[in-house]
């Protein structure tokens, strides 16, 4: 396990790039048992069943194929399914957590990203634009690679260093048939942007402010990805903005109580 006592530094500084990469974090039959439970979720929906609590984005029509897990870009709110939770109970995990959050910590949100051959990627955006929380952080993501992520088929980008920045403007993504809830930066340059090329089994942290996007798949393979975001235990969420200016809850979040006082509590 590496040092954690420049993970806060990392995630927040303004010396710091914002993230932090653990190389093979865990075995690969971690991720695998992760796929293998969501797939059948998948088609247990796809069957009429009741796969609640789970949510399933089947959004992103250029995804071709016969099962499926083929025909979906995500499915949230796994966190309190076993395959899921069990990596949650990993004490190197509660570590990570604890060094870059604090000592009080519940996990919000948790998403499978099947990015299948064909679907698109997500334009630059950070995440605290989806989360009108108080306080506004920390917030930070887990985000643990399922299978590779390579340049053709759809990784990662990130901008090192942007979690400096206060969360910017965000316009709707434009492209005909594109996600409605994906939106984009427009006001910044990225040229500075690095590619996230992932093993299986490697897990990156980084802030809520962080501006990242994915690329289009345009292999014949899977990119598949499981992420966790945390908050402060106690923190409040509003919800999403209606058109008239209230707030409703967001579906795909599920607040769960995750650390306290240092322990876990799940």
């Amino acid at each position: 396990m590496a040092d954690l006592s420049n993970l806060a530094e990392n995630l927040r500084s303004e010396t710091g790039p914002g993230f932090q990469l653990f190389e093979q974090f865990c075995d690969v039959a971690v991720g695998n048992s992760m796929l293998e439970d969501v797939t059948a979720l998948a088609r247990s929906a796809a069957s009429g069943e009741a796969v609640t609590p789970a949510v399933i984005s089947a959004e992103n029509q250029k995804m071709t194929g016969t099962n499926p897990e083929d025909l979906i870009s995500k499915v949230f709110s796994l966190h309190r399914r076993p395959a899921f939770e069990h990596f949650l109970q990993d004490k190197r995990v509660r570590d990570i957590v604890i060094a870059a959050i604090g000592r009080d910590v519940d996990c919000f949100l948790s998403q499978f990203i099947f990015k299948n051959p064909g679907a698109w990627g997500q334009p630059w955006h950070q995440d605290s634009y989806y989360f009108p929380f108080t306080p506004a952080r920390p917030i930070i993501g887990l985000w643990l690679a399922i299978t590779r992520a390579t340049l053709e088929n759809g990784c990662l980008h990130i901008l090192p260093g942007s979690q400096v920045e206060p969360v910017h403007k965000h316009i709707p993504d434009v492209r005909d048939g594109a996600n409605s809830g994906y939106v984009e930066i427009a006001d910044f340059n990225m040229d500075a942007s690095k590619p996230c090329l992932l093993n299986p089994g490697d897990l990156m942290v980084f802030d809520s402010h962080l501006m990242h996007r994915s690329m289009d798949n345009f292999s014949d393979e899977i990119r598949a990805a499981m992420v966790w975001h945390f908050a402060p235990a106690g923190t409040s969420d509003r919800g999403i903005k209606t058109p008239t200016g209230d707030y409703r809850p967001n579906p795909i979040n599920d607040w769960r109580a995750y650390i306290r006082d240092g322990e876990l509590v799940l």
